[in-house]
C-alpha cells in the first residue's frame, strides 16, 4: 500500500474512531441516568481519582522516577544532550460501587503495599472517603477499597430470591466496614452463638439464614423461641411452614425437641455409614435425604436457667434445665459429622445464659451491641479487649441497629458488619413458596432404613438406636 492510499485512509481511521468514542459517552451518559443518588456520587467519585492521580501520586511520594531512557528516546535524541527522566506513577483500574470506589493499582519499584498503605489517610482525603483500606490484590498489583458513605450507618435490606443457595453451608452475613461482602463458611460447624441486647439484629439476622436456605429441601430448620409462648407469636411466626419442629418458652416441650433431635443424632451415627458410606456427611454434602439438620434456640437463657429454690415445682424446673444443657452439649459436641448444627441467640453469652460447656465450642461467635466490656469478652473471647475499636460496647447507639462484630477466621482481630433487614411480607412469602419442602429428618432417615427405631426415650447413656437386622 502506498503512502498515498494510507493518508487517503485517514478520514475513514478518523471517522470509526469518533464513532467509537460517541458510543462510550452514550454508554457512559446512560449508565449514569440509570443509576441512583448513591451510585451517580460514586461515578463522579471515580471520574475525579482518574483525573488527579498522576498529580497526587506525585505529591504523596506514590510516583518513582526513571532515569534510563528509553529506546525511542535514545533514537530520537539529535541534540547529544542525555534525554530527560521519566516519572512513572501507578496505572489505576478504577471501578465506583453505591459505597465508593475499588480501585486496582500496579506496583513500581519502591512504591509497593507498604508504600500505598502509608499513604492512606492521604488518599482518604483527596478521594473524599470516610475510610480507605490497601491489601495486596495478586503479586504486583494492590487493592485500594475507599468508601464515601460508612457502611455501617448505611441501613441495608435483603430480598431473598427464592431460589436455592450455590452454597448452601455459607452464611452470607451483609458487608463490613469497607463494603466488602462478609460470609461464613458453615460446613463442618457444630455451633454458632449469637449475642446482643434486644432489637439490635439478632432474630433478623437468623430470619435472613432461613430465608436464603429455605428454598433447599436439603436444609431442615427447627426453632425454640424463649420468647413466645405459642408459634402464632413473634418473629418466627411468617416462616413456620417451612419449620419442621418449633416450641415456644414451655420447658417440657422444649426439653422434648431436644431429646427428639438427640435420637435423630444418634440414628444418623449409627446409620451413616451404611447409608452415605462415609463417616462425616461434609465429605458428600448435604441432601434431600440427608437434611442437613439445624436447631435455632432463640433467647437461649430462658432453656438453661438455673433454678434456686427448694419448692417441688423449682427443683423439677432446675432438673429440667440442666438436662436441657446435656441434650444441647450433646448437639453441639457430637453432631457436627452428622449434619446438626445448633444456632444459640441470647443477649449476653456469658455462662449463666449459655453453658460455658456449649459456648466454648462454638467455633463461630457474632455479638451485636454490649453495654459491658464483660459481655463483649463472653461473646467473642478475651481477644477483643486487644481491639477495643472493635468492641460491641461501641454499637449502643441506633444508628448501628443491625451491626456486629466477629472473629476475622485466619486473620488477626475483628471484623465489623452490617447485616441487612429482611421484610415479614419476604418472609412469608419465601415461606409460603418452600413449605411443601419441609420434612422431618427422623422420617427421612426412617424412609431410607425402615428397621431404624428412633422412639427410643432412654438416653441416659450414649447408646444408638438399634438396626434392624
Amino acid at each position: 500500500m502506498s503512502v498515498q492510499e494510507v493518508f487517503g485512509l485517514a478520514p475513514f481511521v478518523a471517522l470509526i474512531g469518533l464513532a467509537v468514542f460517541v458510543i462510550w459517552g452514550v454508554v457512559w451518559v446512560v449508565r449514569y441516568l440509570l443509576a441512583d443518588s448513591m451510585m451517580r456520587a460514586s461515578i463522579r467519585q471515580a471520574v475525579r481519582v482518574r483525573r488527579t492521580w498522576k498529580r497526587f501520586a506525585a505529591m504523596v511520594g506514590l510516583s518513582v522516577t526513571d532515569k534510563t531512557p528509553t529506546a525511542m528516546a535514545s533514537l530520537s535524541n539529535t541534540d547529544g544532550k542525555p534525554p530527560k527522566p521519566r516519572v512513572l506513577t501507578p496505572t489505576l483500574k478504577v471501578t465506583p460501587d453505591p459505597f465508593g470506589v475499588v480501585v486496582r493499582a500496579n506496583c513500581l519499584p519502591k512504591v509497593g503495599l507498604e508504600e500505598f498503605q502509608k499513604a492512606a489517610p492521604y488518599i482518604a482525603d483527596a478521594w473524599r472517603c470516610t475510610r480507605v483500606s490497601v491489601a495486596q490484590d495478586k503479586p504486583g498489583q494492590v487493592l485500594i477499597r475507599g468508601v464515601r458513605v460508612d457502611p455501617l450507618i448505611t441501613k441495608t435490606s435483603h430480598t431473598p430470591t427464592g431460589k436455592v443457595p450455590e452454597k448452601l453451608a455459607v452464611w452470607n452475613l451483609g458487608v463490613d466496614e469497607y463494603a466488602q461482602a462478609v460470609s461464613v463458611d458453615l460446613a463442618e460447624v457444630p455451633g454458632v452463638t449469637v449475642a446482643g441486647l434486644p432489637g439490635f439484629g439478632k432474630t433478623s439476622l437468623v430470619n435472613r439464614f432461613i430465608c436464603d436456605c429455605a428454598p433447599s429441601p436439603a436444609v431442615q430448620i427447627a426453632v425454640a423461641d424463649g420468647k413466645v409462648s405459642e408459634a402464632h407469636e413473634g418473629d418466627y411466626a411468617d416462616l413456620i411452614d417451612r419449620l419442621f419442629a418449633f416450641v415456644g418458652d414451655d420447658l417440657d416441650q422444649a426439653n422434648a425437641l431436644f431429646k427428639r433431635l438427640v435420637q435423630l443424632r444418634r440414628a444418623r451415627h449409627s446409620a451413616i455409614k451404611s447409608v452415605l458410606g462415609k463417616k462425616d456427611m461434609w465429605h458428600i454434602g448435604p441432601s434431600a435425604q440427608w437434611p442437613w439438620v439445624v436447631l435455632i434456640i432463640d433467647e437461649a437463657h430462658t432453656y438453661f436457667r438455673d433454678y434456686k429454690g427448694s419448692d417441688r415445682e423449682t427443683k423439677r424446673l432446675a432438673a429440667l434445665t440442666a438436662e436441657n444443657a446435656r441434650l444441647v452439649e450433646d448437639l453441639v459436641k457430637k453432631g457436627r459429622s452428622v449434619g446438626i448444627l445448633v444456632i444459640l441467640a441470647t443477649q449476653k453469652s456469658t455462662g449463666d445464659a449459655i453453658p460455658t460447656f456449649i459456648r466454648d465450642v462454638c467455633p463461630v461467635g457474632l455479638s451485636f451491641a454490649q453495654k459491658t466490656a464483660d459481655a463483649a469478652v463472653a461473646a467473642l473471647g478475651d481477644d477483643i479487649r486487644e481491639w477495643p475499636d472493635a468492641s460491641p460496647t461501641l454499637l449502643q447507639e441506633p444508628a448501628y441497629v443491625g451491626v456486629a462484630v466477629m472473629k476475622t477466621s485466619g486473620q488477626k482481630g475483628f471484623t465489623r458488619l452490617r447485616t441487612p433487614y429482611v421484610s415479614e411480607t419476604d418472609s412469608a412469602d419465601i415461606a409460603a413458596r418452600t413449605a411443601h419442602l419441609t420434612a422431618d429428618p427422623a422420617d427421612l432417615l426412617a424412609a431410607q432404613l425402615p428397621g431404624i427405631d428412633l422412639t427410643k426415650d432412654d438416653l441416659d447413656d450414649d447408646s444408638t438406636p438399634p438396626l434392624a437386622a
